[in-house]
């Protein structure tokens, strides 16, 4: 694992997202963490505009999980928030693996998925506030060769 930092303004967030986006490969698993109000779901909306979605996509808070496939994006991902996850038996319903067989997941408040996350997930911890933001990635192997920032 690499570590990565970057201090990026809410302008700069949607070419941040969209190059992580464009680098997604099915089996990926981007975990994006930050307090709420970070722009998790500002960079997961850029990712999936790299893919191809043409509107905005909502916030999957209350759905808790928002997919996306063909040919709404050009690799169906699946858009997780798992805020309102009290208990990690609940995710079990959720069948989150399925994805990963020819998709992506990008997994906004990974922290509720406790020691049963992927070892291999691209992290994401965003910090900061007012327009000045950190982005702090933890680069797994796999994505070595590929990270785009």
């Amino acid at each position: 694992m690499t570590d990565f930092s970057t201090r990026y303004d809410l302008s700069e967030a949607e070419r941040i997202g969209a190059a992580i986006g464009a680098a997604l490969m099915p089996g990926d698993v981007v975990a994006l963490s930050g307090d709420l109000g970070a722009g998790k779901t500002t960079l997961a909306r850029a990712m999936l505009k790299a893919r191809g979605l043409a509107g905005e996509a909502p916030s999957p808070t209350f759905a808790i999980v928002q997919p996306y496939a063909p040919p709404e994006t050009d690799l169906p991902i699946a858009h997780v928030d798992l805020y309102r996850i009290e208990d990690e038996d609940e995710l079990i319903e959720l069948g989150l693996d399925d994805y990963l067989y020819d998709g992506a997941l990008l997994i906004e408040w990974p922290e509720r998925l406790g020691a049963g996350g992927w070892p291999a997930a691209l992290l994401l911890a965003i910090s900061g506030d007012g327009d000045a933001r950190v982005l702090t990635a933890t680069v797994p192997p796999a994505w070595g060769a590929r990270w785009p920032l």
